[in-house]
């Protein structure tokens, strides 16, 4: 998807050059390639020889954590000769009251992605089958194939996931797991609380739905489904990387039935979360006002993405992300010259992997300069990608 003087041919990259694998790798090890899912903006900076003007492809909070989680970060900073609690205790028990849910139902990981991974080992073996929808967040399928699972993969229905074919697909091929993200990554749409309670319905016995909510604290507000912390059949995964704006400090957290969330203690990094991070989301979730204003500067940025979009003849996708998928107008082959070109100009965005979705290129929001910076490139990338 890249061009060669962008670093990587495709978002997916290896991370060193290919070489005979270990013979004392396990046979599955040795079958995996050594790639990453994305490319991370630095990696494009030390290709391209200069830093992004504007930052607009990794979904990052660009208007920062709240001042009190800066602060709280600062000062555990000199403790940080110290361990982390590995009970996460403040934060569970704080997470807990926010949600009015006992603390047994809320497992803290290294992000949504570490938590992930801690499910998927759980749950995946060798050949057994997990359901996602082609084109959705790729880490989760490197989890998948990193444990030997069989993915089935289900296409969009329009710019959405499609729920009902993911719970029949579930059902037919006797999966164990089915992912779906909401709001939806690349694409920004959202299914009301009804759709979300219609699909845990049709979840089949025997089977978890994951509902990773990594976007929700920027959904539609009231809009979101309520479930029982208590339901077996489904896990949710919350993260602080997207509206709290701690990215970097690697803090989510699943909220599920009490026996599947201590299972995670059968197979987790016990010291994997850092007392820095965990004192930075504590005040996070603390700070409710910032998140208010945070999601105000989201939707304004927003609607600025979109109004870009459209002066220069394109539509966006209605989005309750913090990002916006722009419909180039042609196919994957077009949206991928529009982002290269993008990206030569110092402008760093991404685009969905998967037709038809890879018409669009997706751009987060972002400050006013870095409004400004996308809105003077992109009539100069849609010339250089047409030309």
């Amino acid at each position: 998807m890249g061009s060669a003087a962008h670093l990587p041919k495709g978002e997916t990259s290896r991370l060193s050059p290919p070489m005979t694998n270990d013979p004392r790798l396990t046979p599955l090890a040795a079958s995996l390639p050594s790639t990453v899912p994305f490319v991370g903006p630095e990696a494009q900076e030390r290709a391209l020889g200069r830093p992004f003007k504007a930052r607009l492809g990794a979904n990052e909070s660009v208007f920062g954590p709240s001042p009190r989680a800066i602060a709280a970060m600062q000062a555990e900073a000199a403790h940080s000769w110290k361990y982390g609690d590995p009970e996460s205790h403040d934060l569970r028990q704080a997470l807990a009251a926010h949600h009015g849910i006992p603390a047994a139902h809320i497992m803290v990981g290294e992000g949504i992605d570490g938590l992930l991974g801690l499910l998927v080992r759980l749950f995946v073996g060798p050949g057994d089958a997990v359901v996602t929808s082609a084109g959705a967040y790729p880490t989760f399928n490197y989890h998948v194939a990193g444990f030997g699972g069989t993915l089935h993969q289900i296409p969009y229905t329009g710019d959405f996931e499609d729920p009902a074919r993911l719970t029949a697909k579930a059902a037919e091929v006797g999966a164990k797991l089915i992912y779906l993200a909401n709001p939806d990554n690349p694409m920004g749409t959202f299914h009301d609380a009804r759709t979300i309670t219609d699909m845990i319905d049709h979840v089949p016995p025997g089977c978890l739905l994951i509902l990773d909510e990594a976007y929700i604290d920027l959904a539609p507000p009231g809009r979101s489904v309520a479930t029982d912390p208590a339901d077996p059949r489904v896990i949710r995964m919350r993260t602080f990387s997207k509206a709290h704006g701690l990215a970097g400090a690697r803090v989510g957290y699943a909220i599920g039935a009490a026996s599947l969330i201590d299972a995670f203690n059968k197979v987790r990094n016990h010291f994997g979360m850092n007392r820095v991070g965990q004192a930075g989301a504590l005040a996070a979730l603390a700070d409710q006002d910032w998140l208010t204003d945070v999601r105000d500067m989201v939707g304004h940025s927003r609607d600025q993405i979109a109004r870009i979009a459209a002066e220069n003849g394109l539509t966006s996708v209605p989005s309750s992300t913090n990002f916006v998928a722009i419909d180039c107008g042609r196919d994957g082959a077009f949206a991928a010259r529009v982002r290269d070109a993008l990206i030569s100009l110092g402008i760093f965005v991404r685009m969905p992997f998967v037709a038809p979705q890879n018409r669009c290129i997706r751009v987060s929001c972002g400050t006013a300069q870095d409004m400004a910076a996308f809105a003077a490139a992109l009539p100069q990338a849609l010339a250089s990608a047409r030309s």
